[in-house]
């Protein structure tokens, strides 16, 4: 399978944002992660930040909103609405830091299995060049980095309960 374990970030558009990587786990188990907060609570967010509270409705038309605690008590909230669910193959939905309100994207994130492992695309589509520039100088990749990196930690834990 193409890709590698570490996460690639492309712009290949004005006003997109492509993020890669591969999963060394099942397609279904990469899609169960992120369909409920009970998941999503382990890997969601850089290491620095805990989980105050997630909501999750997990259906097209469906909210989701998670906000993040850190060590200075700072409370930054993500939202938005799932728009597409095509388990165990495709999530869209939409994202907005709550800092920002205003400022959505539109997230899709595809998921292929090969071998036993996963390659997970997330493309964010935005309104404007500069909305997609403001998100990539926002720390964005480093973010997301660390969140796939606390996924795929994840990943070994419930590959360690479904083989027991």
């Amino acid at each position: 399978m193409s890709g590698s374990s570490k996460l690639e970030v492309t712009t290949p558009s004005e006003r997109e944002i492509v993020s890669t990587r591969v999963f060394d786990a099942p397609r279904d188990l990469v899609f169960e992660a992120h369909s409920s907060c009970e998941h999503m609570s382990h890997w969601w967010g850089p290491r620095r930040y805990e989980i105050a509270s997630c909501e999750m409705d997990f259906r097209p038309g469906g909210a989701w909103r998670i906000v993040h605690r850190g060590s200075e008590g700072e409370i930054p909230a993500f939202r938005g609405e799932f728009r597409e669910i095509v388990r165990p193959e495709r999530i869209v939905w939409t994202f907005e830091w709550e800092g920002m309100p205003g400022h959505v994207s539109v997230d899709t994130l595809t998921l292929e299995e090969q071998d036993g492992k996963t390659l997970l695309t997330a493309t964010s589509v935005f309104d404007s060049v500069e909305e997609r520039d403001g998100m990539l100088q926002s720390g964005m990749e480093e973010g997301a980095a660390e969140t796939y990196d606390r996924l795929d930690e994840y990943l070994e834990v419930l590959k360690q309960g479904a083989a027991g």
